[in-house]
């Protein structure tokens, strides 16, 4: 073989191992998105699940409070069936709001604020959303590796040809997040 030759097949060596690495990389990084979503989704269906216990605990009270039950239960029901992260979100939105309505409702029977029952299900679902939050930050944050490992050349190349595509950001709109703090003295 003629040195032109040793030369091309080096070049096509060091190209093959480099779309090889690129590929690898895609893969790892769209593995660990995927992954990111499996637990937001598990964080979540343990809050859809532990929705209506709270619910009935509370209507044991506040039997006169249906259209805040009603909303409660069809906010979940259609934050169950999105399916996108921007669909969720949506709909994580909307729930969020009808739980505060709920909770608001706690506010108006003191027998209820002490009920053991209903403490522990606040308790339960606090922890909940501090999982959910921590897994949003996992997902948002390999969601942002994949999509600029995508976008940066030589990658945006090839990451088309292999149809790997960017992902949507969960981003759960949090009106505590926006406010500023209130200091009290």
């Amino acid at each position: 073989m003629d040195t032109t030759t040793l030369i091309i097949l080096a070049v096509l060596v060091v190209a093959a191992f480099l779309v090889i690495g690129i590929y690898n990389g895609l893969v790892t990084l769209k593995n660990k998105v995927d992954e990111g979503w499996a637990d937001i989704d598990t964080q979540l269906k343990r809050r859809y699940d532990l929705i209506p216990n709270m619910v009935e605990t509370v209507k044991g009270y506040a039997k006169h409070e249906k259209g805040t039950f009603e909303s409660v239960t069809k906010a979940r029901n259609m934050a169950m069936k999105a399916e996108t992260p921007e669909q969720r979100a949506q709909a994580e939105n909307m729930l969020t709001g009808t739980l505060k309505s709920l909770f608001a409702l706690a506010e108006n029977y003191p027998e209820l604020k002490a009920n053991q029952n209903f403490l522990d299900l606040q308790q339960t679902l606090k922890e909940i959303e501090e999982h959910i939050q921590l897994s949003r930050r996992y997902y948002n944050a390999t969601v942002r590796d994949l999509n600029t490992k995508i976008e940066v050349f030589p990658n945006n190349i090839f990451a088309g040809m292999f149809g790997f595509g960017k992902r949507e950001y969960f981003e759960i709109e949090r009106a505590e997040e926006k406010e500023n703090v209130k200091v009290e003295f």
